[in-house]
C-alpha cells in the first residue's frame, strides 16, 4: 500500500513540473538604423541622359556635404515612373520628361506642386570615328547613306529621347524610309552602346552622352534641328516617403544652383528658359 501511494504521488509531482509555465520571452532588441550616426544617404532614379553630367554633380555635393551619401540608378524614365507608382523606393526622380514627375505627383506620390524643371535636352545623329559618312555634308540625310543597315534609338514607348527622336525623323521626312533599319535601345545608354558596339551604324543619342569622354573620343555627332521634335523638358520630384528630405531636398536645390547649372551645361544641357 505504502508502495503504491509513493508512485502515485511521484506521478503527480512529476505530472505538475510538467505543467509549469514558461520563462517568459526575452523581449526583442529595438531597431537600429543601419546608417552611421551623423550620416544619411538619398537613393536617386535617374535618366540614363544625365549619367556623366550627374555623376559629376553628385561628387561636388558630397564633397561640400559631408556625412551625406549619394547612390544612383540610371534608366529608362518611364520605367522608373512605373516602378515609382508602385512606392519604389527612391528618394528623388530626375525625369527626362517632367511629365512623369508631374503624373507621380497626380497620383498622390509627391506634394503638389513640387516638380522642378532642371534643364532641356537636346539629341544629335552619331557615328564612330570609322564610318564613312560625312555628318557635316549629309545632315539629317546621314540615315538614308548607303552604308547604314541599323539605326538605333532609344524606345519611345518609354524613353523621352527615343520619342524626340522618332518625332525629328517623322518632322524631317525620314521616319517611314528608315524604320525597318530601326534598332531600339531600353534607354538612351543602351541605344549609344549599341551604335559604339557596332550592332548600329549610326544612332539618335543625347548631346549629354556624346559629349562625354567615353564616347567623344570614339565618334562624331551633328545636332538634330530643335525645331523637329518638342522640347526635351527635364523635371524632377521628390517623393512623398523619401527616407531622410531634408538631404534629398539639399541634393535637389545643389542640382538647381549656379554650381549645378555649370556641371549640366558643360555636357550640352540648357538651363531652363535659355
Amino acid at each position: 500500500m505504502n508502495i503504491r501511494l509513493s508512485g502515485l504521488l511521484l506521478l503527480v509531482l512529476v505530472s505538475l513540473a510538467g505543467c509549469r509555465p514558461e520563462a517568459p520571452a526575452k523581449p526583442a532588441p529595438p531597431a537600429t538604423d543601419a546608417s552611421p550616426k551623423g550620416t544619411s544617404t538619398v537613393s536617386v532614379a535617374a535618366a540614363s541622359d544625365l549619367k556623366f553630367a550627374f555623376d559629376e554633380l553628385v561628387r561636388d555635393f558630397e564633397k561640400a556635404s559631408p556625412g551625406t551619401k549619394v547612390t544612383v540608378t540610371y534608366g529608362a524614365s518611364g520605367k522608373f515612373f512605373a516602378q515609382l507608382s508602385n512606392k519604389a523606393p527612391f528618394d528623388l526622380f530626375l525625369s527626362a520628361d517632367i511629365a512623369y514627375p508631374q503624373k507621380l505627383i497626380e497620383q498622390g506620390h509627391a506634394a503638389a506642386g513640387s516638380e522642378f524643371h532642371y534643364a532641356d535636352g537636346q539629341i544629335v545623329l552619331w557615328v564612330r570615328n570609322d564610318s564613312p559618312i560625312n555628318l557635316e555634308e549629309a545632315g539629317a540625310k546621314a540615315v538614308l547613306d548607303p552604308s547604314v543597315r541599323k539605326v538605333a534609338i532609344a524606345n519611345p514607348e518609354h524613353a523621352p529621347y527615343g520619342r524626340a527622336a522618332q518625332q525629328a525623323l517623322k518632322s524631317l521626312d525620314l521616319y517611314t524610309e528608315i524604320e525597318p533599319k530601326l534598332v531600339l535601345g531600353e534607354n538612351i545608354a543602351q541605344t549609344a552602346q549599341f551604335v559604339e558596339s557596332g550592332g548600329a551604324d549610326i544612332g539618335v543619342l543625347a548631346l549629354s552622352l556624346a559629349l562625354a569622354p567615353a564616347l567623344s573620343e570614339k565618334g562624331r555627332y551633328w545636332i538634330l534641328p530643335p525645331s523637329a521634335y518638342q522640347p526635351i523638358r527635364q523635371g524632377g520630384v521628390i517623393l512623398n516617403w523619401a527616407a531622410d528630405r531634408s538631404a534629398a531636398e539639399r541634393l535637389r536645390d545643389h542640382l538647381l544652383s549656379e554650381r549645378g547649372r555649370a556641371a549640366l551645361s558643360h555636357f550640352g544641357f540648357h538651363a531652363p528658359g535659355e
